[in-house]
């Protein structure tokens, strides 16, 4: 069955991913220079992380392209690859990589926290639900939920470069809330799309969100921000076992 895809979620969802992308990348390059990093490795450094954002752009952009995540009512869905395989890589990395461990331990906490501002994009959800193009069952809690996320990002970031007091709970109460609306909308979108495991949309099943541009959403940018949140817990993890007596204050 054809999907006919409203022109305006090109530009939209393209530009936003790439906007991400660089403001990420910028932070850390920004990140590496402040924490006075010798430039040849600083390069290395972004060059990499750079390198290895764009090919994983660039492999899921080209199966989106291809229908790989498009499902069906007969055929068992692949989103799940597109999710769970970049989470995974990425937190190998992590524990393999000593130049990304360090680098991420270069940027501030309040960087990894307000770059999520990314997430109010999710009231992409809201404008396809009011035009019958989603399914309410998933756009009212994935849309409200990313965009309550995204909002209080800067928030949250702010309140840990001001050392507020209970900053560093907010911040972890943020990353918790963050992890809990991708877990949702997740679930709900896998029980919502046509597969032979949908349970729920039967009027309208949620056929948009495995089509290019949309499913980039879920494959791109959902593992990218579920990486953000685990790296911004374990910094305040590493803070409080290194600096107590600062992460008390903050506490």
């Amino acid at each position: 069955m054809s999907i006919q895809v409203p022109g305006y979620l090109y530009p939209f969802i393209l530009t936003g991913t790439a906007a991400a992308v660089a403001v990420l990348l910028a932070g850390l390059n920004r990140s590496l220079k402040l924490a006075r990093w010798d430039e040849a490795e600083r390069r290395t450094a972004v060059n990499t992380i750079a390198t290895l954002l764009l090919t994983w752009a660039a492999v899921t952009l080209g199966l989106s392209i291809l229908d790989f995540y498009g499902g069906g009512i007969s055929r068992s869905p692949t989103i799940q690859y597109g999710l769970l395989i970049p989470i995974g890589a990425g937190i190998l990395l992590y524990q393999r990589w000593g130049m990304l461990r360090r680098a991420i331990d270069a940027v501030p906490q309040s960087w990894i926290v307000g770059l999520q501002f990314y997430r109010a994009l999710g009231v992409i959800f809201l404008i396809l639900l009011a035009q019958d193009r989603l399914p309410g069952v998933f756009a009212w809690p994935a849309g409200v939920g990313d965009m309550l996320v995204g909002l209080l990002a800067p928030v949250a970031a702010l309140s840990y470069s001001r050392r507020w007091t209970n900053a560093s709970r907010w911040v972890r109460a943020w990353n918790w809330l963050g992890l809990a609306d991708l877990a949702s909308a997740v679930t709900i979108g896998f029980l919502s799309s046509p597969s032979p495991l949908q349970r729920l949309a039967f009027d309208l099943p949620n056929r948009l969100i495995g089509v290019f541009p949309l499913v980039l959403i879920p494959v791109y940018m959902v593992p990218l921000s579920i990486l953000l949140h685990l790296a911004s817990l374990k910094k305040l993890q590493q803070d409080a076992r290194v600096h107590p007596a600062e992460q008390a204050a903050l506490a």
